[in-house]
């Protein structure tokens, strides 16, 4: 597996609670971002996906929640990709404060769904690696 993209996030206050933790919806969001800022790295961008017809997915998600975080903490969000043999892959990820506080851990179930036919794509793993001009960042 390749080394994990980081992608450093500064909490904001409206992304937290009325107890001023984080919102629980906020870590899916980080998450989100992070993956996207993989595959831009790796030289895919939404658009490119969307002209070979082409839209990732996201089957599951679990979190482990760990420490709170508050607005102003500095955080990484680190994202990998682990292919499996079969239309899914996970998607590991964490969320570590500044100080090396680890405050989350994501786990997801991807998979690249085939726009036009509305089913999953049988091998994910050569599709994206076509599209990538970076395939080492995708762990590929």
């Amino acid at each position: 597996m390749a080394q994990p993209i980081t992608v450093p996030i500064t909490v904001r206050g409206y992304e937290t609670d009325s107890q001023g933790h984080l919102n629980m919806s906020v870590y899916v969001q980080y998450a989100e971002h992070a993956r996207w800022a993989m595959f831009q790295a790796a030289g895919i961008s939404q658009a490119a996906l969307l002209e070979e017809g082409l839209g990732p997915v996201n089957l599951e998600t679990t979190i482990k929640y760990l420490r709170e975080l508050r607005a102003g903490d500095e955080v990484e969000v680190t994202c990998s990709l682990v292919w499996g043999e079969r239309k899914t892959f996970r998607i590991e990820q964490t969320i570590t404060k500044k100080d090396g506080t680890l405050s989350a851990e994501l786990s997801s179930v991807g998979g690249l769904l085939d726009l036009k036919e509305r089913r999953m794509v049988s091998d994910p793993r050569e599709r994206i690696r076509a599209l990538a001009t970076e395939p080492h960042i995708l762990s590929l």
